[in-house]
């Protein structure tokens, strides 16, 4: 911070830089030498000869000069307090300005305090940066957009410190970590613990400590979560007490209480400046301390870590366990690397499949996929059997082999090698191929089943939950999400007994939750559960992100919040094309494309049409929706009819005739684009789907066929009471053609201002579909909405004047031109024909 304020003033000031340290704070003046050399031994113990040395300092400094003095104090908690009265001193008269920067443990000596409780200075606390602060630092210095994703793990990494967020946006703009796409700022790996600029905050703050807090620093970043008494019986204890005082390092509750380094990146750093025979000296002194049976967790995996930097040996037991908990906590790189270490024949099958799921969370399918290819079989009856074999049809699927290929390769694989456990192996590429085919008929008989079956039998937990989460998304699409909810309520209750699984069940029964709350239309539902897995799964934010922002917007589309859609979606279109788990990429696309296409960005439009064709397979029970959203983007570009021709070809095939569900979506999107003869379909195939949003729309629909004003705007409050703002603005949008052809000008207006209430509520600003664009709009002008604003208050014309400083006369003419063009008689219909 005083680097940054005497580089900014240094042109126009005279600028004296003190560094104060641990060295030199018990010294009396110490910290002063550089400005009192011409003092003798004794004068420079004397307070006046001092301060009248320091004065003779700044009147050299100032001469030719107009410029003051400014006093930069580093490090002022280490002042000694002789310096620190000197600097009072020189504050009381008026002879410089002083900036002094201090840790708040223990602060600054009492000299300086006593200045600012006497008034004489300002205090300044300055604490990290908080999420919207480091959004705006990254805004500022990054010319694009950055999307959430990036801001988190910004945040999340550098725990607020600025220097540290200076430091890493320099480190991953140069290794290539931090990079822009399509206009958007992606993170492709993990953020670097090893460049330069974070090399030199290390540094700096290295140089500022005592020798033996350094040691303890570097003992606690080498073994980090480490038993406080650990470190306290190498280091001692005052050092720990002051480190923690200082706050470089934070101790965990617990049965031993367990110190790290305050900041991730920065502990990663302090290793990386300590050599390995260094590295191997403190490994053994740790060791000499340590009781290996009371490690656990992040502390087991990180002793593992450490030992194989130090070229210690390891047995392929403590590396496959710690191969399983860096995975567990989306440390991918070591886990891939730890486990890539194991040797033991038995163990190999287990340690490759660790490496696959690694490298699936890393987004490379193809090594994944092969390394699938060779552990799958011998798995076959380990408790990770089945997790392994979905991981392995989900990584051949992530490249383009269709489920039907991957399928036939498993069953004559299972038939040559005799397995004994066939059974489960054939149950679950069934269930993959009926969910594939959005059978919920059949998958509710084989739910049905494998819920009446010993677990034994039918493969546990692992099929129970894979069955249940297809028969909800396949209940969903049928225009059953209620009964759907509890398929996927039901799986995501069986879900604890498979923590830890190579399977990403977690997030594969998420998927399914929030797709029947959105196909209900309990849109509030949807995003809770996406926040709250969220909040709960951080570490695996970089790999199941894309997908997360695929759901959100979806959500926000199917709301008609399409400003926000499409912010949410162009990032997660990105954050998929590295890393696409859940094979939402293709359905992602579409959505993009379509969202884009309302809002009028041809451009973006058109790359993101591209980019849908160019995609490979995505999970097939998204095809559908997606080749709908398709067309329907594609007429609100060209608006040659061949987009809802598209739409309607799609309402009269095999598989929208059997997902009542999608077929209700797709005859909305075309009444959307002004198609009226969908209309009694619509309320045809609403009544045959569960869920507010199917009630709501066939309300709609028959409100807009019955074509009475009162009706349609009794609807329309209905509707935007109940959260369904987009099927409100429609109402009213319809209530206003209405009211104006049967010459009720003045309700007429008073539907518009509700509609255009509706869109701003909405964000809108896309291109407006056929009947909305045929409404009138009432547009006040900044001056006729202050005026009735005020007026609705119950302020008189005169009172309005007084306030907006204008004549009576001006605001009894904005108001009679309001009355016109609102279609009201007097002020007291004003609040009535006006957004709430």
């Amino acid at each position: 911070m005083t680097d940054a304020v005497t580089e900014r003033l240094a042109g126009t000031t005279n600028i004296v830089r003190i560094h104060a340290s641990s060295a030199l704070a018990a010294v009396p003046f110490g910290v002063l030498t550089p400005y009192t050399g011409e003092l003798t031994a004794e004068e420079s113990v004397s307070p006046v000869a001092v301060l009248r040395s320091m004065w003779s300092y700044f009147e050299k400094l100032k001469a030719g000069s107009t410029g003051s003095v400014l006093i930069a104090v580093d490090d002022a908690h280490h002042l000694d307090d002789a310096s620190a009265g000197i600097l009072a001193e020189v504050i009381s008269a008026g002879w410089a300005t002083v900036v002094a920067a201090a840790r708040p443990r223990p602060g600054l000596p009492q000299p300086l305090d006593q200045l600012w409780y006497d008034g004489l200075a300002e205090r300044v606390d300055l604490r990290p940066l908080n999420r919207e602060q480091i959004e705006e630092v990254l805004a500022h210095s990054l010319d694009g957009t950055v999307p959430g994703a990036t801001v988190d793990a910004m945040w999340n990494a550098t725990g607020g410190n600025p220097r540290i967020l200076d430091a890493l946006l320099h480190d991953s703009a140069e290794a290539g970590v931090l990079v822009k796409r399509n206009g958007i700022w992606m993170l492709l790996g993990s953020l670097p613990c090893d460049g330069a600029r974070l090399a030199a905050v290390v540094a700096k703050d290295h140089l500022r400590r005592r020798p033996e807090e350094q040691e303890a620093l570097k003992l606690i970043a080498l073994a980090g979560p480490v038993g406080r008494k650990v470190i306290e019986d190498i280091s001692g204890a005052a050092v720990v007490r002051s480190l923690l005082d200082q706050q470089m390092i934070i101790e965990a509750p617990g049965i031993p209480a367990e110190l790290s380094i305050w900041n991730g990146l920065f502990a990663g750093a302090i290793r990386h400046t300590v050599s390995v025979s260094r590295s191997l000296q403190l490994l053994e002194k740790v060791k000499a301390r340590q009781d290996p049976t009371l490690l656990q967790g992040e502390g087991r995996l990180r002793s593992v870590e450490w030992a194989l930097e130090c070229g210690v040996r390891v047995s392929d037991d403590e590396m496959l366990a710690a191969a399983r908990d860096a995975l567990l906590r989306s440390h991918n790189h070591s886990a891939r690397t730890i486990a890539a270490r194991v040797h033991r024949p038995p163990l190999v099958p287990l340690a490759q499949a660790v490496q696959a799921r690694a490298l699936y969370n890393e987004g490379a399918y193809a090594e994944a996929a092969a390394l699938l290819d060779e552990c799958w079989l011998p798995l076959a009856e380990d408790p990770q059997g089945p997790a392994v074999l979905l991981l392995r049809v989900s990584a051949h699927q992530a490249i383009g082999h269709p489920l039907a290929v991957v399928a036939e390769d498993v069953e004559k694989r299972v038939a040559a090698a005799g397995s004994s456990v066939k059974d489960w192996q054939e149950e679950l590429l069934h269930l993959l191929q009926l969910g594939a085919e959005v059978d919920f008929q059949a998958l509710n008989d084989q739910v049905d089943r494998i819920r009446k079956g010993p677990p034994a039998a039918t493969g546990g937990e692992p099929l129970r939950v894979l069955a249940e989460g297809l028969l909800a998304h396949a209940l969903a699409s049928a225009g059953r999400p209620v009964q759907g909810l509890e398929a996927a309520l039901l799986a995501a209750s069986e879900l604890p007994p498979l923590e830890g699984s190579l399977f990403f069940f977690p997030e594969f029964v998420l998927g399914r939750l929030v797709s029947d709350y959105l196909a209900m239309g309990e849109w509030e539902s949807a995003e809770r559960e996406i926040n709250h897995y969220a909040a709960g799964h951080a570490p695996a934010a970089a790999t199941f992100n894309g997908s997360l922002q695929v759901l959100q917007g979806y959500s926000l589309l199917r709301q008609g919040r399409m400003e926000r859609a499409y912010q949410v979606l162009l990032p997660a279109v990105e954050a998929l094309r590295l890393n696409d788990p859940l094979q939402l990429y293709r359905f992602g696309t579409a959505l993009g494309f379509y969202a884009a296409a309302r809002l009028g960005d041809a451009e973006q439009a058109k790359r993101l049409e591209q980019d849908h064709k160019d995609a490979a397979a995505g999970w097939p029970a998204h095809d559908l929706l997606a080749a709908a959203y398709m067309a329907a983007a594609g007429e609100y570009l060209a608006r040659d009819g061949k987009g809802l021709a598209a739409l309607q070809t799609l309402m009269t095939t095999t598989e929208a005739s059997a997902r009542t569900g999608n077929l209700l979506e797709i005859l909305a999107m075309c009444w959307d684009l002004g198609d009226p003869s969908v209309v009694p379909m619509v309320q045809a195939a609403a009544r045959g789907v569960e869920g507010r949003w199917a009630e709501a729309l066939l309300t709609l629909a028959t409100a807009w066929e019955n074509a009475d004003g009162d009706t349609l705007m009794a609807t329309a409050a209905s509707l935007e009471e109940a959260g369904f703002v987009n099927l409100a603005r429609e109402a009213y949008a319809r209530a206003s053609t209405v009211l104006e052809q049967a010459g009720e000008r003045r309700r007429s207006r008073q539907a518009v201002a509700q509609r255009e209430k509706c869109d701003h509520e909405l964000g809108e600003r896309f291109r407006e579909g056929r009947f909305i664009a045929a409404a009138p709009t009432v547009r006040l002008t900044r001056r006729e909405q202050d005026i009735v604003e005020l007026a609705v208050q119950g302020l008189t014309d005169r009172e309005i004047a007084q306030r907006l400083m204008v004549s009576v006369r001006t605001v009894e003419g904005h108001l009679y031109r309001t009355y016109v063009k609102l279609g009201v008689r007097s002020r007291d219909e004003l609040e009535s024909a006006l957004p709430k």
